[in-house]
């Protein structure tokens, strides 16, 4: 990254092709922060955009939205982060979070009418959000969440999409010990929903209809296993 670009991986038209790209960050706001990133994951979501199967994709496009780096600046209004700070970003890195919003006064900004996604959305001055397949991003500070010193850097992508899918409707519903909960398909998603929800002490039931994934299940924390 020099002082003025960052320098990432982009496709420029439908397909998996990407090429290096650098592109002129938004100013830096006050609410927002700079982060070096260290690991990004790769999210089906990922292929889908770049491949253009959801219609609407703005090229050139950065995707990557399981991002995990060290803070490396702060706007001006910034006081729950301070540099170096090993932190994670998600799908979104807006949203207007004011009291009067429907949507993220009752915490679901990700409805909020002037969200801002990882990557091919566009702010509120007409600029692409850019993701994740980059050396750096800005995202406003609400949307970095610090990684607990427990959890490995390199492990913690996945949870920062993946993770929080699955984990959200566990939240919401106050799953707890002697609660069933079923996981329909075992793979990207399904293997971290069937931890989370054995580490709060339900009994879980994994559907898969690959046999051969009957002992991983179990091994992750699967009380029951159905093959479909």
């Amino acid at each position: 990254m020099t002082e003025d670009k960052i320098h990432g991986w982009a496709a420029f038209e439908a397909g998996t092709a990407v090429k290096p790209w650098s592109y002129t960050p938004r100013p830096l706001g006050e609410n927002d922060v700079e982060i070096k990133i260290l690991y990004s994951g790769i999210c089906g979501s990922d292929l889908h955009t770049i491949k253009d199967e959801w219609a609407g994709t703005s090229f050139p496009a950065i995707v990557g939205h399981e991002i995990v780096g060290k803070v490396t600046k702060l706007g001006s209004g910034v006081s729950a982060h301070q540099i170096g700070d090993l932190v994670g970003v998600g799908a979104q890195v807006y949203g207007c979070l004011q009291d009067d919003c429907n949507a993220c006064s009752r915490d679901l900004d990700p409805h909020c009418p002037n969200k801002v996604f990882t990557y091919n959305a566009k702010y509120p001055d007409g600029q692409q959000s850019q993701g994740g397949y980059a050396e750096a991003v800005r995202v406003n500070a609400n949307y970095a969440i610090k990684i607990p010193a427990q959890i490995e850097p390199d492990l913690a992508p996945p949870l920062m999409c993946a993770g929080a899918t699955v984990f959200t409707p566990m939240l919401r519903h106050g799953v707890k010990k002697g609660d069933r909960v079923g996981v329909v398909g075992v793979g990207g998603l399904g293997h971290l929903a069937i931890q989370y929800a054995a580490a709060l002490g339900a009994e879980v039931y994994a559907f898969s209809h690959s046999p051969n994934k009957r002992e991983q299940c179990l091994e992750l924390g699967a009380t029951h296993f159905i093959d479909t």
